[in-house]
């Protein structure tokens, strides 16, 4: 479709957009100078159309009845078959509504993504296909993925299997129940700020966060570009590994990946020697002012303190920066979001990986239509995002930024003493839903409480696992392993030995099982 040129009226109203005054005969002068630019646009336009990629028509999908689907945890089913053979073969997968599959309706949540059908698949679609992996369909996330609840979609709350009167944990809250159930075997998640670990924390699972830019974030709805990580959502240690193995690697269209990334053979390396190992109990981890639960911080530091059966070396580590780190992640989130996810239409500018033009399009065009019905976390961070670029023109993001670097180094420099850090996943387990009628406080604060300790390693891009440690009152309680930069291998050799010393992780009660 041709760009419409502005009028003389138009460019004079751009012109005082930008404090520009211009007279009228030099408006008049602008005029056909600007619809001279914008004729390359058109041209643009055709020479893109010769290669845009065309979504399949065989990948039917379903939206399922509520009785099909009682724990809210499914957007669409579908039954994508994958390769005939592989590491995945007949494995069944449920892909993160905020990452792309070819054919199949994409909300992310949100109002403003509804209606959209991506024309081609996510890397790690192909690669999930290509092992072997059947999509089962597409689980909810949060509304543009700004929660670490389960209540702000707007298809309906994420019910837990534990309790289905509480929170799965967002952002990847569908992939958690749908795992945690036993709905499918394996489950493709999204983390911005712990968006993979905290839900699989809540539902007893496995989450775990690969380095920055290990695995490829090509095709996925960004949040944040120093802060997107995909991986994997399991019921097992060696389901995660086997999973990643098949994810991790550059793909030539995400810059975040090192252009000497060498994945390790993180499936191989689960039974490699543990015994030696220092794991550094991070002390500021625990013990959060009105947020962490005496259960929870006893349940970690008792998995902890069995790690020392398994030959470990368990110490204390004093992290001060850890508490520092969460501030740093507040800003990059809250400005980056809303300069790259909001008001660049989820891409932003300046960015030398592969866009999606057409979901770049079909946001812009409803965000604006519908940001009345944006989720309360959403609707705050776009406030505070926009006062920042309006009075501060955005210059706490630049000082978060370079304090990232500081960020990273001091947990660098903790990691030099050892092996891996551990401390709670999150400080609390699974609370109620909020009802739609709560406080606006109490809908936001049950979306942004539980992302303290995970938040950091998003900003310092280190690999963090989740794994179940206990329970407390009856619900799961997660513990975090985080690793060295790219030594994802060491912090699953832990997590799977600590799974077998416990004799496996526990599962949620009987209950109805949610339909595939």
């Amino acid at each position: 479709m041709p760009v419409r040129p502005p009028d003389q009226n138009e460019v004079a109203a751009l012109a005082r957009s930008y404090g520009m005054h211009p007279a009228a005969e030099e408006v008049a002068a602008y005029t056909p100078i600007v619809a001279a630019f914008l004729s390359s646009y058109d041209a643009v336009e055709e020479l893109y159309a010769e290669i845009a990629p065309q979504a399949p028509d065989d990948r039917p999908s379903t939206r399922p009845a509520e009785a099909d689907n009682p724990l809210g945890a499914w957007y669409v089913t579908t039954d994508i078959r994958g390769a005939a053979e592989g590491p995945l073969a007949g494995r069944t997968v449920a892909v993160k509504d905020n990452v792309a599959v070819a054919g199949v309706p994409m909300m992310n949540g949100s109002h403003t993504v509804e209606g959209f059908v991506p024309r081609e698949d996510a890397t790690v679609v192909t690669r999930l296909l290509a092992a072997g992996a059947t999509v089962a369909g597409k689980a909810v996330c949060e509304d543009l993925c700004f929660s670490g609840g389960s209540h702000t979609s707007v298809s309906g709350p994420v019910r837990n299997p534990w309790d289905p009167a509480r929170t799965t944990g967002g952002s990847s809250s569908g992939s958690a129940a749908l795992v945690a159930s036993g709905a499918v075997d394996l489950a493709l998640g999204g983390d911005q700020g712990g968006s993979i670990r905290m839900p699989a924390a809540f539902c007893g699972i496995v989450g775990h966060k690969p380095t920055h830019g290990l695995v490829p974030y090509t095709g996925a709805f960004p949040i944040e570009l120093t802060l997107d990580h995909l991986g994997p959502m399991t019921r097992t240690v060696a389901d995660a590994a086997a999973m990643l193995d098949v994810l991790a690697g550059r793909d030539g269209h995400d810059p975040r990946q090192p252009t000497d990334l060498a994945p390790q053979r993180y499936a191989a390396a689960l039974d490699g020697e543990v015994s030696g190992l220092r794991v550094g109990v991070v002390t500021q981890g625990f013990g959060w002012d009105q947020l962490s639960e005496p259960g929870v911080d006893d349940a970690v530091r008792a998995a902890a303190e069995r790690l020392r059966e398994l030959g470990i070396e368990v110490v204390d580590v004093d992290l001060p920066w850890h508490r520092h780190a969460l501030h740093v992640w507040n800003v990059i989130a809250t400005d980056g979001a809303t300069v790259q996810m909001i008001e660049g239409n989820g891409y932003g500018w300046n960015w030398e990986g592969r866009y999606d033009p057409e979901l770049i399009a079909h946001y812009g065009r409803q965000r604006r239509q519908v940001a009345d019905r944006w989720s309360p976390t959403v609707t705050a961070v776009a406030l505070a995002g926009r006062w920042s670029m309006e009075q501060e023109q955005t210059r706490h993001y630049a000082m978060a930024r370079n304090l990232a670097t500081e960020v990273r180094r001091q947990y660098d420099a903790a990691l030099a003493d050892v092996d891996l850090l551990l401390l709670p996943t999150v400080p609390m387990v699974a609370r109620e839903i909020p009802a739609a009628e709560d406080p606006l406080e109490v809908r936001i604060a049950r979306g942004l409480e539980m992302i303290v300790n995970c938040a950091p390693f998003d900003v310092s891009g280190h690999p963090a696992i989740s794994v179940p440690a206990g329970l407390s009152d009856g619900l799961p309680v997660g513990m975090m392993l985080v690793g060295r930069r790219f030594e994802d291998a060491t912090c699953l050799a832990v997590a799977h030995a600590f799974e077998q010393l416990v004799g496996g992780f526990p599962r949620p009660p009987e209950r109805e099982p949610a339909a595939v």
